[in-house]
């Protein structure tokens, strides 16, 4: 599980291997030099020219003809000069001028018979000059790519001016993946099981060709979110002793059109060169979903990465030992091409850890934290059906934070319920409801609670609360007995019996209804329509599955998406859903009102104590209907089993 990834990570850091950065020559440094003193030159020229007014020609004659210019500065069609003493021009003394000078050939004699002291320049810009104004813009793009590829170089070790773009797969010396074994996960026993073979062929590649055997040449890894499919694939390098190449899909795309497709080139050629060898790409759904779904056919730059990986899996030889393992949390938008045999030829199915795995992780995760004698691991297990193993990691160190706060020197169960409620419910919020609020949600959780007491087939109620968590003002938490893998039709309707008990008791109890039936509703309309839909659990419709989805982002309604059914279906599917809600309403409402000098007892003690755990509703109420021992085996309760009033 990837709950167990502290007992090796903590003791040791995995490091990418250091690239050998060459050092820079220094030729850059005297280019920008002479860069910097062209552009000083340009900017002094310039400052020179802005420091001599301009003058209109006719003045400047004037001036000549009147003797009051003293020396002049002939420079093509501009003249500037300095006059014997300062002269007003628009509103300024000046001493000094420039002008344009039109064809005028008494200019000079007139210059000479006033004896003004003539200077002539050339107009030319030199030829070193007027070479580098051509020169510079290439010089500093020239200039800006170099330097832009030098860096990437020295950065990634990569030998080229993409090669930061391209080499993002990480390769971990052989001395530190040997360390993480299938002894450090745990759980999982089937997945380890199917994965041992891969094991094997990298360690004994001739056993299996002896039969004629080739090993899958690639793997992949499916599993809910947290649930160890990275550590797993770590652990396959590590016990067959390989390098370990790890990218994740979605570094496979970049904004220029290629850049994908040749970074998929250059990792797999690396991983050729140094097998035997494991090449894990994490999430791999962000580059391999089905092509031709979407905006651009197929010639965006996610597909054309997706057809080089298809080819590079098709290159391997039958000696190559390559091995490429993948994950994802959804299979289903997989390109078929990519699972055909040859390709992926072997799926992996890592799943959530029940009981005895869960105490394992749970033994990994606080081997390095002082336990309180109150804490039992066996029982936490228990109450933890539906945690992955990262759920267990941060459940572990959520009760350590609580115990820290506390300032305690051990971990106490106090401080594992604390954890568990801010994992399951959220934080506790600062606000404070009215009398008259907290009444309405007393009643609401009242209800919830006394359904699944006197359900048979419902969840075990473990406590009920009214203190505001989270987006939750209350919240009645329901825990299975056991791990569940099947759901019957009696179950499912005992689970809305629970989800409408908060409706119905607003309604019995105050005699109106508030929006803290919103959670409640909508997942009670998501639970009937796939009983209706998908499960072949409504009379009208019969034993058929229809894809029936919700929020179509361009129809903004609910319609069938399997092509073939009619609006009249989907129609007749709204129809049973609501019908099968109200029958299930009518029930819960008896139920109510029958029960309900319990539900008075429950609205009570709430409003006194605000949370009542098991063995509170126990005194309350007595006995459940069904005792945990004696509940029919289903699957595990999503997150729905809390109903919180909002």
């Amino acid at each position: 599980m990837i709950g167990t990834r502290r007992a090796w990570h903590h003791g040791m850091a995995l490091q990418p291997v250091s690239p050998t950065i060459n050092p820079r020559p220094r030729w850059g440094s005297w280019i920008s030099l002479i860069l910097l003193l062209a552009l000083v030159w340009m900017w002094s020229a310039a400052d020179r020219a802005g420091n001599q007014p301009e003058v209109a020609y006719s003045t400047v004659y004037g001036w000549i003809h009147e003797g009051k210019v003293e020396s002049v500065v002939l420079e093509g069609k501009h003249l500037s000069g300095k006059l014997r003493e300062q002269q007003p021009v628009d509103n300024r003394s000046v001493r000094t001028f420039r002008t344009l000078v039109p064809d005028d050939q008494d200019l000079v004699r007139e210059l000479r018979d006033r004896g003004v002291a003539i200077r002539v320049e050339s107009s030319d810009t030199p030829v070193l000059l007027q070479v580098l104004y051509s020169l510079l813009p290439w010089i500093l793009i020239l200039g800006a790519w170099w330097w832009l590829s030098r860096r990437a170089r020295s950065v990634m070790a990569s030998g080229g001016p993409l090669g930061g773009f391209l080499r993002r797969g990480k390769r971990f010396e052989r001395s530190l993946t040997n360390d993480v074994t299938f002894a450090n996960v745990a759980g999982l026993s089937s997945a380890k099981r199917d994965l041992e073979e891969i094991v094997q062929f990298l360690r004994e590649p001739d056993r299996a060709r002896r039969l004629g055997a080739r090993v899958p040449r690639g793997v992949l890894l499916i599993g809910p979110p947290g649930t160890g499919k990275t550590l797993l694939a770590r652990a396959i390098a590590g016990e067959a002793g390989a390098p370990f190449y790890s990218i994740t899909a979605s570094e496979f795309i970049e904004m220029f059109v290629g850049v994908g497709a040749a970074r998929v080139r250059e990792l797999f050629e690396e991983a050729k060169r140094n097998a035997p060898s494991i090449v894990f790409i994490d999430e791999i759904d962000a580059v391999g979903r089905m092509r031709g779904a979407g905006v651009g056919g197929g010639h965006d730059e996610r597909e054309q990465t997706l057809n080089q990986l298809l080819s590079e899996m098709d290159g391997f030889d039958r000696d190559t030992r390559v091995i490429v393992l993948a994950a994802t949390n959804r299979p289903d938008v997989l390109d078929p091409a990519l699972l055909r045999p040859g390709r992926f030829d072997r799926r992996v199915v890592v799943e959530l850890p029940e009981a005895q795995a869960r105490r394992a992780i749970l033994a990994v995760h606080t081997s390095n934290k002082p336990l309180g004698p109150d804490v039992d691991l066996e029982r936490l297990a228990e109450s933890t059906v539906g945690f992955s193993g990262a759920d267990l990691a941060n459940l572990a160190n959520e009760a350590a934070l609580s115990a820290t706060r506390r300032r305690a020197d051990q971990i106490e169960r106090e401080d594992f319920t604390a954890a568990y409620d801010k994992i399951v419910l959220g934080d506790p919020r600062e606000a404070k409801l009215r009398d008259v609020e907290k009444r309405r949600v007393a009643v609401h959780e009242a209800g919830h609670a006394l359904m699944a007491w006197v359900t048979p087939e419902a969840e075990p109620t473990r406590r009920v609360s009214i203190l505001p968590r989270g987006m939750a003002l209350g919240a009645t938490h329901q825990v299975p007995a056991e791990d569940r893998h099947l759901h019957t039709r009696a179950e499912l309707v005992a689970r809305l019996l629970v989800l409408l008990g908060g409706y119905a008791s607003e309604r019995s109890v105050l005699g109106d209804i508030s929006t803290g039936a919103t959670h409640d509703l909508r997942e009670a309309t998501r639970l009937a329509s796939q009983m209706v839909a998908h499960y072949g659990m409504s009379e009208g419709l019969g034993p058929v599955y229809y894809e029936h989805q919700e929020d179509q982002v361009f129809l903004g309604q609910r319609v069938a998406t399997d092509g073939g059914t009619s609006d009249a279906t989907v129609h007749e599917i709204e129809t049973e859903v609501r019908a099968l809600l109200g029958q299930v309403l009518a029930r819960t409402g008896g139920v109510i009102e029958a029960e309900r000098a319990k539900l008075d007892l429950l609205v009570a003690a709430l409003l006194d104590r605000e949370t009542l755990e098991r063995e509170d509703l126990e005194t309350l109420l007595g006995r459940p209907a069904t005792t945990p021992d004696a509940l029919p085996v289903t699957a595990p309760i999503p997150p729905s089993s809390v109903a919180p009033a909002r």
